[in-house]
Order: structure tokens, then C-alpha cells, then sequence
């Protein structure tokens, strides 16, 4: 390699590292405490269906798959 492709090298390394630490920092400030509710009635109205409410059966209630 040559001097001039070295140093190409060696600048795009840290600029892509510096992006990487400002992106971390700006999701650790501003979205790591963000959470999202959603339940099975609002899932199903944004995807145009019904929600079938009913508890599925488990197997202490005696029912096999």
C-alpha cells in the first residue's frame, strides 16, 4: 500500500468510528428509555384484522397440542 492509500485508509477508519460513537451516544441519550405499548386490539387495528381475545389453552388446563 501506498502512503496516500494508508492514510485514506487510517481517515475513513476514524471518521466511520467517530459516527459510530456519536450514534451510540445519541441513542443512549434519547432512545434507550423509549418504550412502545401495544396489545393484541391495537395490533390487529393496524393490520386491518380482528383479534381473537380468547386465552389460549395451556397445558395445566389439560390440553394437547
Amino acid at each position: 500500500m501506498t502512503l496516500v492509500t494508508n492514510r485514506l485508509v487510517r481517515h475513513l477508519a476514524l471518521a466511520v468510528a467517530l459516527k459510530l460513537l456519536l450514534l451510540s451516544t445519541l441513542w443512549w441519550a434519547f432512545v434507550r428509555d423509549e418504550r412502545v405499548g401495544v396489545d393484541a386490539d391495537r395490533a390487529a387495528a393496524h393490520l386491518g384484522v380482528t383479534a381473537d381475545t380468547s386465552p389460549s389453552p395451556t397445558a395445566s388446563d389439560g390440553a394437547r397440542p
